[in-house]
């Protein structure tokens, strides 16, 4: 039975032209050509061996069984339409699963998630908060925070900062017996590490000091953590900038100095791609984007 179906382009074709009596207008609505619309139109009548088409004085007419065939058809088509319109509908509300380290979550997306509600009161977001090397889109998410180099496989990225690495700690450490006044006065000081002590390593390098002891001090699996040590004066830590930007508004954090490092790695925004277009997804997707690039031309600023 299902060898005797005919292919679903030619069905489209006839559906459409029998509707409006016109291959011009049915290829105008398939986006294809009138030609196109011909061919799918004879590959059909000879899959049936009937002949569903007449022409009478420069007009198209269905035959009697055409006219049969369509009427049993067309109702088929519209079911698949407003089955696909529902499903869309569905994809654009409820709720989406986003996926990120704890780090991103905290210094990032939650100060701006109430603009992303207010926009789309529709979609709640569940935030998942993952280690850093689960970069997985496990099945109870929808889009995720990567960070990385951007490849991954099965999925596509779509890069949102290029991580700056500042130098940062409590005010409080620019007093005290060893106050921080040059780049030197940090090997008199306790060094805090974000996952790695490569970065402050490459950071010593590139300024041209030596004689800090990079082996030492606490390191911290997230960022989030890290930025707290250095809030309260533990040391001075080496962060990514746009995760440091709350802290140093309120004042919390200072950069004490201006040579940063630029990272190989930095933060991607990840779907599916068979589900970019999906609408509570494209949605997110959308703002996150925006909201990323906005920032960034009002700040117009480099660390």
């Amino acid at each position: 039975m299902a060898n005797k179906l005919p292919p679903l382009n030619a069905l489209r074709a006839f559906e459409a032209s029998a509707r409006q009596l016109s291959f011009t207008k049915a290829a105008e609505e398939l986006f294809v050509t009138q030609a196109a619309i011909s061919h799918q139109i004879k590959s059909l009548e000879e899959h049936l061996g009937i002949k569903l088409f007449m022409r009478k004085n420069r007009s198209l007419l269905l035959s009697e069984e055409g006219q049969s065939y369509y009427l049993d058809i067309k109702d088929i088509f519209t079911a698949l339409h407003e089955a696909t319109e529902k499903l869309l509908a569905r994809g654009a509300k409820g709720a989406i699963t986003v996926s990120m380290q704890p780090s991103f979550a905290i210094q990032w997306l939650v100060p701006r998630l109430n603009t992303f509600n207010q926009l789309h009161p529709e979609i709640d977001v569940r935030i998942k908060a993952v280690d850093q090397a689960d970069n997985s889109l496990t099945e109870d998410v929808d889009i995720a925070i990567y960070y990385g180099r951007g490849r991954w496989s099965g999925v596509y990225a779509e890069k949102l900062h290029t991580e700056y690495l500042v130098p940062v700690c409590s005010p409080l450490l620019l007093q005290g017996k060893k106050p921080l006044e040059t780049v030197a006065d940090l090997t008199q000081h306790t060094l805090l590490h974000d996952t790695s002590r490569r970065d402050w390593k490459r950071w010593f390098k590139e300024v041209g000091v030596k004689g800090a002891n990079v082996n030492h001090g606490a390191i911290f699996s997230h960022s989030s953590m890290v930025l707290q040590a250095a809030i309260y004066g533990q040391g001075v830590a080496l962060v990514n900038s746009v995760l440091a930007k709350p802290d140093i508004d309120m004042g919390r954090l200072i950069v004490p100095f201006e040579h940063v490092l630029i990272s190989k790695s930095s933060f991607y925004i990840v779907c599916r791609e068979e589900q970019m277009g999906l609408g509570k997804i494209a949605s997110f997707r959308e703002w996150v984007l925006n909201t990323v690039r906005s920032e960034e031309d009002l700040n117009n600023e480099t660390y």
